[in-house]
């Protein structure tokens, strides 16, 4: 019996010591090898990011001063009209990678079905936690404008506060980085389309649980 309990300790200090070889790996890991992340700050007048122009051009300043300016970075986020364009067709093919090392999702279809999404992985550009759901301020409504399937909505209303320009009357739809919401359901678990904004304001943003904030991918 001893005999056994010793190989299961010793099993169990192998297992603990490869996770944090694991860890240390990944934090080892330079910025400039990220290919994803939630922008560690908006663009400070709420879902006005100055359309799908000025918020790639925010994801790629904010990689650069990261120190992964070389990549070509764009925004996921859907727009409607007519063309409209949808967010999974302007992210590249594919694997991306989060601030440290992690795999977030190996190509478009597994980031839409089953991807690696969540509070412990998904970091900033500066490799920094994004606060959720049970910490003060909650900031993981996350804009996308988007339905789960990365694809823009087809509904009348305005689901991405007039593409990104407007600041004040409006609605853009939300996913939660944190995976969590007000309910256990599918909606309140989802990382690109848990619930439309208040409004398109800052304060609008912030009063759900949001700063404005939204992920970036490297297109290669």
């Amino acid at each position: 019996m001893k005999k056994v309990t010793a190989i299961k300790t010793v099993a169990m200090t192998i297992a603990a010591l490869s996770l944090g070889v694991a860890s240390s790996v990944y934090s080892q890991q330079p910025a400039s090898e990220m290919s994803f992340f939630i922008t560690s700050v908006g663009s400070g007048k709420g879902a006005d990011l100055g359309g799908l122009a000025g918020a790639d051009q925010h994801c790629q300043n904010l990689a650069a001063a990261a120190g992964a300016g070389k990549k070509t970075w764009r925004a996921y986020l859907s727009t409607t009209g007519s063309p409209s364009e949808n967010a999974r067709d302007r992210i590249g093919k594919g694997p991306w990678y989060s601030h440290g090392g992690r795999l977030i999702a190996r190509n478009v279809d597994e980031l839409h079905t089953v991807n690696n999404i969540n509070r412990l992985v998904a970091k900033s550009e500066k490799g920094q936690t994004v606060k959720g759901r049970g910490d003060q301020p909650n900031t993981h409504d996350i804009l996308t404008g988007s339905m789960p399937d990365g694809r823009a909505s087809t509904a009348k209303e305005d689901t991405t506060c007039g593409n990104y320009t407007k600041s004040g009357a409006g609605a853009v739809l939300l996913g939660h980085h944190d995976r969590a919401g007000l309910r256990d359901d599918e909606p309140s678990r989802s990382w690109n389309s848990s619930h439309p904004s208040r409004g398109c304001s800052q304060p609008e943003l912030v009063a759900t649980g949001g700063a404005g904030l939204f992920y970036c991918f490297a297109v290669n």
